[in-house]
C-alpha cells in the first residue's frame, strides 16, 4: 500500500532530508552560528560559505542549519507532550462517557475557545524578545492538546459500544486494559496525524512570534533568521539568500509535514477499507 502512496513517500523524503541534515551537519562545524563578526559582511555564496554571509558577519548556511534543528526540536517536543495528554484525556472521556465525559469536554472546549497566539503575544510583550524557549514551550503545550483530544474522544465514543468491547468488559478486563488493548488500535492513526499537525502548529506559532520580534531572537530558529533578515533589509541590500533561503526551507518543511500527514491519513483509510 505504501508503494502506491506517492504523497506519503514524498513527505517522508522531504522530512528525512530536514531531520537528518539538521541533526548530522552541526557535527561538522565548531563555530557558533550566532556569533557576530566572525566573517566579512555580505560575502556572496561560495565554496566556503554556501549561502554567503549576512550583514552581521554570520554564515547564512550554518545559521539556517541550526535554525531548522531548533525549530524541529521545539515542534517535536511540544507535539510529544500534547499527544500524550490528548490521547490519555480523549480515550478516558470517550470510553467512560457520562458525567466524566461531560466534565472533561467542558474543560477541553474551554481551552479550545482560548486563542493561543494573542496570549503568546501578550505574554511575550512583557519580556520583549527575551522570553525563553521553555516559557513558549509550556504555553504551546498548555493550549495545544485540546483539539486532538476532541478527535481521539470522538473515535473512542464510536468504538466503545462495539461488541468486542462488551465482551472485554464481561471477561473482567480492566478499564486500562480495554483502552490500551481494544480502543487504542482504532485511534492510533488519528494520533499520528494529530502528532504531525501539532509539529506544524508549534513551529508556525513560534516562527510568527519571532518574525515580529516577540520570541527570543538570539536563538536560531526559522522565525529568528527571517526576523534578522527583515530587520537589516536583506532584500534592499542585495543579501537575497538571507531571506530567501529560510522562507524556501520553511515552505518545504511545512510541505513535507503536510504531505506526510495527509498521506498517512490516506494510507490508514485505505487499510481500513480493506480490513
Amino acid at each position: 500500500m505504501l508503494k502506491s502512496n506517492t504523497r506519503l513517500k514524498i513527505g517522508i523524503f522531504i522530512l528525512a532530508i530536514f531531520v537528518l541534515g539538521s541533526l548530522i551537519l552541526p557535527f561538522f562545524t565548531q563555530e557558533d552560528p550566532t556569533a557576530q563578526g566572525t566573517y566579512f559582511k555580505g560575502l556572496p555564496p561560495s565554496q566556503d560559505h554556501l549561502l554567503g554571509t549576512n550583514a552581521l558577519g554570520q554564515d547564512i548556511f550554518w545559521y539556517l542549519v541550526f535554525s531548522i534543528r531548533n525549530s524541529l526540536l521545539l515542534g517535536v517536543s511540544v507535539s510529544i507532550c500534547t499527544t500524550i495528554i490528548s490521547s490519555l484525556v480523549g480515550l478516558t472521556a470517550g470510553y467512560n462517557g457520562g458525567r466524566i465525559d461531560r466534565i472533561i469536554m467542558l474543560v477541553t472546549d474551554s481551552f479550545i475557545t482560548i486563542p493561543v497566539l494573542p496570549i503568546l503575544i501578550t505574554l511575550s510583550t512583557f519580556v520583549r524578545g527575551s522570553s525563553s524557549f521553555l516559557s513558549v514551550w509550556m504555553i504551546l503545550v498548555a493550549f495545544g492538546w485540546a483539539w486532538n483530544t476532541r478527535t481521539v474522544r470522538a473515535m473512542a465514543l464510536s468504538v466503545r459500544e462495539r461488541e468486542f468491547i462488551n465482551m472485554a468488559r464481561f471477561s473482567g478486563t480492566s478499564m486500562f486494559g480495554i483502552i490500551t488493548k481494544e480502543v487504542f488500535p482504532y485511534v492510533y492513526a488519528y494520533m499520528v496525524v494529530g502528532f504531525i499537525n501539532t509539529i506544524l502548529y508549534a513551529i508556525n506559532t513560534e516562527a510568527a512570534l519571532a518574525v515580529i520580534g516577540l520570541s527570543n531572537v538570539t536563538v536560531p530558529t526559522m522565525g529568528s533568521i527571517i526576523f534578522w533578515a527583515l530587520n537589516y533589509n536583506a532584500m534592499l541590500t542585495g543579501l537575497y539568500p538571507w531571506i530567501v533561503a529560510p522562507v524556501v526551507a520553511t515552505v518545504l518543511l511545512f510541505l513535507g509535514l503536510f504531505l506526510t500527514s495527509t498521506g498517512y491519513n490516506e494510507l490508514f483509510a485505505a487499510r481500513r477499507g480493506h480490513s
